[in-house]
């Protein structure tokens, strides 16, 4: 990921076959479908890699449930297909989860879900026992040739009570199937871009980057870094831009010849909760249930604290996007519908996250009936400029075939062929992922010198990437970090290796410090050193980087500068205490 080496290379050769505009998931996944079959690609992204709504989603690696009542049948075997690749091709951060359906009624909402799917109603209802077990049946049908995870099961109201006691009394039974999870998607973005590099010279990628066409087949690039610029020339512009779509187009097509509105996102909003009984009490169960409204809502364990969602908000402006206190409230009323003994107090919020759903443009009514499948469409230049495909909706699950559907429209226009399928193809940590976890921990720590315990951590954050990690680790002198279980020397890894420009690009997506509640002042401050270190900035430069990353929490996360010097000091008396004891 070297950025000089990247730039070097397009003022020689400023022609490049297909440039892809967007570093989210989507975008990786086109960047590197495309560099694997040899293409000569670059990826620009005007942000952080995975920073817009890549690094906003549920968390979920899911087939869509839901989606089956509006008809999206082929979505949802679609994405049932990719989950279980995933679980097999990156195991080191999706895993399955156990999802329980708290059910209200019997026939509840079964009538009405028939009349929408027929398209003869927009309007949202609560879904009864039998509409859950049709659609979990569906669920099982679709899956039953891989049969990866367990079918579901019913529980009856005294099982479930028993097992969940907390739950809203109100319950008739519930329903238990299997999904999946992801524990880092913006580290899987990562790799992503990592594999396409691999291909070799005919693939480079910039973040902190724009275009725009200055003439017929001409655009400027513009390094949002060193603050350069200079022309390229593309032969197949792709814009995987998500929520950003419309607004990208503006930059690539002349004024007067641009296309129609193409997208139509929806915001969703969650937050991260430190709160131990309710974590405790899922017994690291999802929760998928719906609010009184009929909105489905999810909460589950995540990272040692307990994730709940989602809003589903129209959006003008994708780029102003952040968690509203009306958003808060309603989480948190959906929340005390559901499990009403649990009181969440404002200082357990330890987070908050909002995106925008990149769906098509739709003037539907009803939020949760606007498709969630995805397409691609070639507008064309007429003025001399290179044709653009536009990748349309999407959802994360789907990153690969998403991708891979793009890349073969683009192929097709290359006319070139595929020679590569990434159908089954392992990325990043879950390259020869071990079977006994343990013993692998156990060979790395005996190889580098590093304890057991920090391997094991490492393999746990890094999959079999670890290796490079603690190797890099091991061979010069370390120190830990205040408060977060990170050393000095794997953040300068993560520095030198993973194309890192600002501090919330550490500490917000190649790590899981902030999100996980974990990120003090003191930690913050200490990987801001390093990082300043690493790139040579001024004493001036780095103040300024300080008070961009903590407007960025402040604003975006809900986490203000008072509450990270807060937990400087209740981590400094938990380490008294535990000193004292000891």
């Amino acid at each position: 990921m070297n950025r000089v080496e990247a730039m070097d290379g397009l003022r020689q050769s400023p022609k490049v076959d297909v440039c892809v505009l967007g570093g989210g998931i989507n975008g990786l996944s086109v960047f590197r479908e495309l560099a694997l079959q040899g293409v000569n690609v670059l990826l620009v992204e005007q942000g952080d890699y995975c920073s817009g709504a890549s690094a906003a989603l549920s968390r979920m690696v899911h087939g869509g449930l839901r989606y089956l009542e509006n008809g999206e049948f082929s979505l949802v075997q679609e994405s049932l297909v990719e989950r279980d690749r995933l679980l097999r091709n990156a195991p080191h951060y999706v895993a399955p989860l156990p999802t329980t359906v708290p059910v209200f009624d019997v026939f509840s909402g079964l009538a009405n879900g028939i009349v929408r799917f027929l398209g003869l109603t927009r309007r949202p209802s609560r879904r009864g026992a039998v509409a859950i077990k049709t659609g979990l049946a569906i669920y099982d049908f679709l899956t039953r040739k891989r049969a990866l995870m367990p079918r579901h099961q019913f529980r009856g109201r005294r099982a479930t009570l028993a097992k969940w006691p907390a739950l809203n009394p109100g319950i008739r039974s519930s329903a238990t199937y299997y999904d999946a999870w992801v524990s880092h998607p913006e580290r899987i973005g990562i790799e992503l871009l990592r594999d396409g590099l691999s291909a070799g010279p005919n693939a480079r990628a910039l973040n902190y980057a724009t275009i725009e066409q200055v003439g017929a087949g001409d655009f400027l690039l513009r390094d949002g870094i060193a603050g350069e610029t200079f022309r390229i020339q593309p032969g197949l512009v792709v814009n995987a831009t998500g929520g950003w779509i419309d607004i990208a187009n503006g930059s690539l097509f002349p004024e007067g010849a641009r296309p129609a509105p193409l997208m139509g996102g929806t915001k969703g909003s969650h937050l991260i909760i430190d709160n131990p009984a309710l974590h405790d009490m899922l017994d690291g169960h999802m929760i998928y249930y719906e609010n009184e409204d009929g909105r489905i809502c999810i909460l589950f364990p995540y990272l040692g604290k307990v994730l709940v969602g989602s809003t589903d908000i129209r959006v003008d402006d994708p780029g102003t996007v952040r968690c509203e206190r009306d958003e808060r409230d309603y989480i948190l009323q959906s929340l005390a519908f559901v499990l009403p003994g649990i009181r969440i107090r404002p200082e357990e919020i330890v987070f908050q996250f909002a995106g925008v759903r990149p769906l098509p443009a739709s003037k539907d009514s009803f939020t949760g009936r606007i498709p969630r499948d995805h397409f691609c469409t070639v507008i064309e230049s007429h003025d001399g400029g290179p044709p653009v495909l536009c990748m349309i909706g999407g959802k994360w699950t789907t990153f690969r075939s998403f991708g891979e559907l793009a890349a073969d429209m683009t192929l097709e226009r290359l006319g070139r062929a595929r020679r590569i399928d990434t159908s089954e193809r392992t990325f990043g940590g879950g390259r020869a992922f071990p079977k006994d976890g343990g013993g692998w921990v156990r060979d790395l720590a005996a190889s580098t010198g590093i304890s057991i315990d920090r391997a094991a951590i490492l393999f746990e954050r890094y999959g079999t990437d670890a290796e490079d990690v603690a190797g890099f680790i091991a061979a010069g002198p370390d120190d830990p970090l205040p408060h977060a279980g990170y050393s000095l020397r794997e953040i300068q890894y993560l520095i030198g290796a993973e194309a890192v420009e600002h501090l919330d690009d550490l500490l917000l997506r190649r790590t899981t410090i902030a999100i996980s509640g974990e990120l003090s002042l003191d930690m913050a401050d200490a990987v801001l050193d390093l990082l300043a270190v690493e790139r040579g900035w001024s004493a001036e430069r780095a103040a300024e980087e300080r008070i961009r990353f903590l407007t960025i929490m402040r604003e975006r996360h809900g986490v203000a500068e008072a509450t990270l010097s807060a937990r400087n000091e209740r981590r400094s008396e938990l380490c008294e205490t535990t000193a004292r004891s000891g």
